[in-house]
């Protein structure tokens, strides 16, 4: 029987594939869409037993190719694009496709761990996995919250389901995702080629760069998925991010002390990145306002209730490690 992770070449889906190999599963089925042929090199170092495209493995769950064949299913596979305005598309790939996974594992009885977002949460300022809390800015966001929905409705008895609302994530294998990559990795890239990096001018209340997100390293996300798999008693929908809100200002500051110490150059307080123009501030975009999370911070109540215990990576412990994997993936 193998383990599937759709989305495998992705940026969580191969570090997932890479957590299951640290704990010597390698009978792994990677599932993606490969139209972006770069993605492959994520797959490079992983111990897969087989690779199928997403239309073919769709085809063949729906031949009935797959019973009593799987063990688990984590199904990574999105459209992540935040701004994606073609709706059709984004319900297809995020809605349908998931729906069709999600009636197999019932009907098989298939531990199914999903990735859900904390976009279904909006302009909230309470994250809660709760109803009263959700109200997504963008069809991304609603896909989702679609989806949770149809999980929810669910009968309480059947094999695990569990999705888990992902906040800011960051970390290794995100070179391919362009524009929806971390801000972590952007202010590395930037700071590589101008000497500097570029955060957003206030915007909802807050000031120049202190916007504050959930953000969580990978490399924790990993092991909440991997949580689950051992624990198939639990099912539901968690938030799955660090539990506290930190500034962009805080990434920045890190990743750029990151760089220099790297270099050999001295730590730097955010005041003193700032007057030396190492750290600057552009304009709000117009096509995210009204659209933009300006504060995230997950409530970990119900997956600290559901046994997982281990802490998070801050910012300053995560973007310093993630700084000196991409150093050396760069050869720096």
């Amino acid at each position: 029987m193998v383990y599937v992770v759709t989305g495998a070449a992705g940026f969580i889906g191969s570090n997932l594939v890479k957590g299951l190999n640290a704990q010597g599963i390698s009978n792994v089925l990677a599932v993606d869409d490969l139209s972006q042929g770069d993605k492959f090199r994520n797959l490079v170092d992983c111990a897969i037993t087989d690779y199928l495209d997403k239309d073919e493995f769709l085809a063949r769950i729906r031949a009935g190719s797959f019973r009593r064949g799987i063990k688990a299913i984590f199904h990574q596979g999105a459209c992540s694009d935040t701004t994606a305005s073609d709706g059709k598309y984004v319900m297809d790939v995020n809605y349908a496709y998931s729906g069709t996974l999600l009636d197999f594992c019932q009907s098989e009885q298939v531990p199914f761990i999903y990735a859900s977002s904390a976009a279904t949460y909006g302009a909230h300022t309470e994250f809660r996995e709760d109803p009263v809390c959700e109200g997504p800015l963008n069809v991304y966001g609603y896909s989702k919250l679609l989806f949770d929905q149809r999980v929810r409705r669910l009968p309480v008895a059947g094999s695990q389901v569990v999705g888990l609302r992902y906040f800011n994530v960051y970390g290794d294998r995100e070179q391919h995702k362009g524009r929806m990559a971390s801000v972590a990795f952007h202010f590395f890239n930037q700071y590589h080629a101008d000497a500097h990096v570029r955060l957003f001018e206030g915007s909802g209340g807050y000031g120049n760069g202190e916007q504050r997100r959930d953000f969580v390293s990978v490399e924790d996300v990993v092991k909440v998925n991997l949580f689950f798999l051992q624990n198939p008693e639990q099912s539901g929908i968690f938030n799955c991010g660090s539990g506290a809100a930190q500034s962009f200002n805080d990434v920045a500051v890190t990743m750029l002390n990151s760089c220099r110490n790297a270099e050999g150059r001295p730590t730097l307080a955010l005041h003193e990145l700032q007057q030396q123009n190492l750290l600057r501030y552009i304009p709000f975009p117009g096509d995210l306002k009204g659209k933009y999370q300006s504060y995230t911070q997950a409530d970990l109540t119900a997956l600290r209730a559901a046994g997982y215990a281990a802490p998070f990576l801050t910012v300053e412990q995560g973007v310093s490690r993630y700084c000196h994997q991409l150093l050396a993936r760069s050869g720096g």
